[in-house]
């Protein structure tokens, strides 16, 4: 087993393309998500413990969320056990990728909790409001499952599309599966920040303060709604043109 440095370095080679990634998971998670598979290499750990440390982190905190009165000491540990778990999920696929241990049976268990931590966040934040929130009016308690709806159909149209276009390109010969990925636009990271979990988690920290907790969450909730009819679109056009081409 080389040394920690050494994992590092192999981690980095084996880093997944850059390319549709916003900035914050680029120089952010993804880098401590390396930190954290380097440390569970030299651990012995498998990428599936790393999935559910990550799924330990994060499910505890959307608990915390929902069953814990709203505090400023409450904001900044939901807040940092949200974005470790993050860096863990990152881990997983980087643990991975360096020990080839990873698997379709690997794969199903992150996107389970992927997608288990979106639908539960935003229940947790609708349990919040409904138990602890002073509400101006109860029209307030559709937005987290306005916003739940928004994230999950992102999520599942997004591996929709990923899995139906190598399937599709599979299909039309090794020049179309091994098509290169192009390159990484700056701006293109920029943009996608909104979109970004990583930077969903930042809302937490305003828990200690209802009012700004509210409009952080209505805003992002409007974000990643026009965020979603995006991608949709791009998305829709994307595999007409494999279906044509």
């Amino acid at each position: 087993m080389g040394s920690t440095g050494t994992v590092l370095r192999e981690l980095r080679g084996a880093q997944k393309s850059a390319k549709g990634v916003s900035l914050y998971s680029r120089y952010v998670n993804r880098p401590g998500g390396r930190v954290l598979a380097a440390g569970a290499y030299r651990a012995g750990l498998t990428p599936n413990q790393v999935t559910l440390i990550s799924a330990l982190f994060t499910y505890g905190a959307v608990a915390s969320v929902a069953l814990v009165e709203p505090s400023w000491t409450l904001a900044v540990l939901v807040y940092a056990a949200l974005t470790v778990g993050f860096a863990f999920d990152s881990a997983d696929g980087q643990l991975a990728r360096l020990t080839g241990r990873g698997g379709p049976d690997g794969e199903w268990l992150d996107h389970v909790v992927d997608c288990g931590k979106l639908l539960l966040v935003h229940t947790a934040v609708l349990i919040s409001f409904y138990r602890f929130g002073e509400l101006p009016s109860e029209a307030w308690l559709l937005l987290p499952l306005g916003f739940q709806l928004a994230a999950v159909v992102t999520f599942c149209a997004g591996l929709l599309r990923e899995h139906l276009g190598k399937a599709a390109a599979s299909a039309r010969g090794p020049s179309w599966a091994a098509a290169p990925a192009g390159p990484v636009s700056r701006v293109r990271a920029v943009a996608l920040l909104p979109a970004d979990y990583g930077v969903f988690c930042l809302v937490f920290l305003l828990l200690g303060a209802p009012g700004a907790f509210r409009a952080g969450y209505a805003v992002l909730a409007v974000v990643h709604t026009l965020f979603l009819a995006a991608f949709l679109a791009k998305w829709f056009r994307e595999l007409k043109a494999l279906r044509a081409g």
